[in-house]
């Protein structure tokens, strides 16, 4: 059984990395995108044929939300047609696409968490260029598994965790916005649910929500970080007005995991216990 990983150097992507030793069944064939540029039709279907590719899963996004509202033509290249390729490529293989979305596809004015089936309406380039990526994979191929997840962290790459760790260690006080709603998600915690699909060989296609479970705001995320980790400082509050940034965010974007969790058979972690894990293994590397 063959795995095509892309967006090698992400986060997501060194998490699925950081457990292949429990999946020794399987060969893993991890691309950055210089070594695949999942862009160029013809590279992708070159790379099908030459490994006899079994599944992807597609790692590889634009993800500089702000970013993407100047930079569109960039996010709909990887997002959308970066993800029209591999679904092509996935077809004439036959092989099953496992691709990563996010919470951004929702506008956030839900006050319970989100089902897969809910409406979608992004408010953003980002959210908007990811709903469009689902879309071609639904209309393009069978064998596909979409799975959003929300506010990911990991010992892995750039992320809020670590982001709060530095500030942490650099600063006697922070402000951090306490009115956006969310489940952070542990990577590793995703990674294991993504390798289930696969070991179960899993035939009921469609959209699934992957988060850790509980919610809380990225000012509760950051007071839990340093609790956790033994940092004492100044935390304060602050709204989205007082941080305004290029592109909108949802202001509450939990996902409910329950489909995921019935379909594979397991058990999501709460939220705090997963961060826990995840600053032990940091501090461990």
């Amino acid at each position: 059984m063959r795995i095509l990983v892309t967006g090698k150097d992400g986060q997501l992507a060194q998490s699925i990395h950081s457990i292949t030793a429990l999946y020794t069944a399987f060969d893993f064939i991890f691309k950055s995108s210089s070594e695949l540029d999942i862009t160029n039709y013809q590279l992708v279907a070159k790379e099908f044929k030459k490994n006899r590719i079994d599944y992807c899963i597609n790692c590889a996004a634009y993800t500089a939300v702000d970013k993407a509202e100047t930079d569109a033509e960039k996010a709909y290249n990887v997002n959308v047609v970066g993800v029209k390729n591999l679904a092509n490529a996935c077809a004439e293989n036959e092989a099953t696409l496992i691709s990563v979305s996010t919470d951004f596809v929702f506008d956030g004015n839900s006050n319970k968490p989100y089902l897969e089936k809910d409406f979608t309406n992004p408010i953003g380039v980002y959210g908007k260029t990811k709903l469009e990526g689902e879309q071609l994979i639904s209309k393009l191929l069978v064998k596909h598994f979409i799975i959003r997840t929300s506010w990911l962290y990991s010992e892995y790459g750039n992320n809020f965790m670590k982001t709060m760790l530095r500030l942490g260690r650099e600063r006697d006080e922070l402000s951090v916005i306490g009115d956006q709603i969310g489940s952070p998600t542990y990577a590793v915690d995703l990674a294991k649910a993504i390798m289930t699909f696969i070991e179960i060989k899993e035939t009921n296609y469609g959209v699934y929500h992957f988060s850790n479970k509980g919610e809380c705001s990225w000012y509760d995320f950051a007071k839990e970080i340093f609790a956790q980790s033994n940092i004492e400082i100044k935390l304060s509050k602050i709204t989205t007005e007082d941080f305004p940034t290029a592109a909108k965010r949802p202001k509450y974007s939990v996902l409910n995991s329950s489909k995921i969790e019935k379909s594979l058979g397991i058990e999501i972690h709460f939220w705090k216990e997963s961060l826990k894990q995840a600053i032990l293994n940091l501090n461990e590397n």
